[in-house]
């Protein structure tokens, strides 16, 4: 039997640099992740929070300011999630309604050492919704009386 060898220098070494190339991606993914998964986080929290403050501020009895009591939620929760301190938050009542908006930008390091900075832009409005709203007909519509 015979046996050729072709040498094919291409296909020799390089798995040092291979690995640490690939090493190297997964630890900036890494790092992203780490930096981005709280801050994305505490956003949902908040939006679960001002829904809850805008349906509980609607069922509130007697003389309390339901706008009050709504910022007034949304506030602790806001240090409860370490919300940046110039966070715009605004209650307003139209009505029966009231509505919520909550305006932030928070800076995440996405590479390390400051190389790029994402703003993660937040800007959420709550409106109650539910049993203790009553909901009006759409244009076009007649509203349907109980039977």
């Amino acid at each position: 039997m015979k046996f050729y060898r072709k040498d094919r220098a291409g296909e020799r070494g390089s798995a040092t640099t291979k690995l640490v190339i690939c090493l190297v991606v997964i630890g900036l993914v890494a790092h992203a992740a780490f930096n981005y998964i709280p801050v994305a986080y505490s956003a949902e929290s908040v939006k679960s929070d001002m829904a809850t403050a805008v349906l509980q501020g609607l069922a509130l009895p007697g003389k309390l300011s339901p706008t009050d009591n709504v910022k007034t939620r949304i506030e602790q929760s806001a240090l409860r999630n370490a919300l940046p301190t110039d966070v715009v938050i605004d209650v307003k009542q139209k009505g029966n309604a009231l509505t919520a908006r909550v305006v932030y930008d928070q800076p995440i390091n996405i590479l390390p050492f400051g190389i790029f900075r994402y703003n993660y832009h937040f800007d959420h409005t709550a409106t109650p919704a539910g049993f203790l709203v009553d909901q009006a007909p759409k244009a076009g519509q007649t509203a349907k009386k109980p039977a």
